[in-house]
C-alpha cells in the first residue's frame, strides 16, 4: 500500500531537522551533503537492479530512467559533499 508523499516529506524534513540541529552552518552543510550522497548512491542502486530485472516489461522505461536521473544525481552529491567537507574543514 502506497503512501501519501505528504507523509514521506514530511518524515524526511523532522530527521533532517534533527541531524542538523545545533551544528554550525559548515558542520549542518557536511551533514546533509553525506546524507545527500549515501541517498543517491542507494537510489542509483535500487533503481539499477530493477530495471536490470524488469527488461522488457512495461515500467522498465521508467526504472532506466529513474536510474539515469540517480546516476547524476550522484554525480552532482559528490560535488557538493566535496565542497561542504572543504567548508568545515574536512579532507575529502
Amino acid at each position: 500500500m502506497s503512501e501519501p508523499a505528504g507523509d514521506a516529506q514530511t518524515r524526511a524534513d523532522a530527521l533532517l531537522r534533527a541531524q542538523t540541529a545545533g551544528l554550525a552552518p559548515e558542520a549542518a552543510s557536511y551533514e546533509l551533503a553525506v546524507l545527500v550522497n549515501r541517498a543517491a548512491n542507494e537510489l542509483h542502486k535500487l533503481a539499477r537492479q530493477e530495471a536490470s530485472s524488469r527488461r522488457g516489461a512495461p515500467d522498465w522505461g521508467t526504472w532506466a530512467a529513474l536510474q539515469n536521473a540517480a546516476r547524476t544525481l550522484v554525480l552532482q552529491a559528490s560535488t557538493c559533499r566535496d565542497q561542504a567537507a572543504r567548508l568545515s574543514g574536512r579532507a575529502r
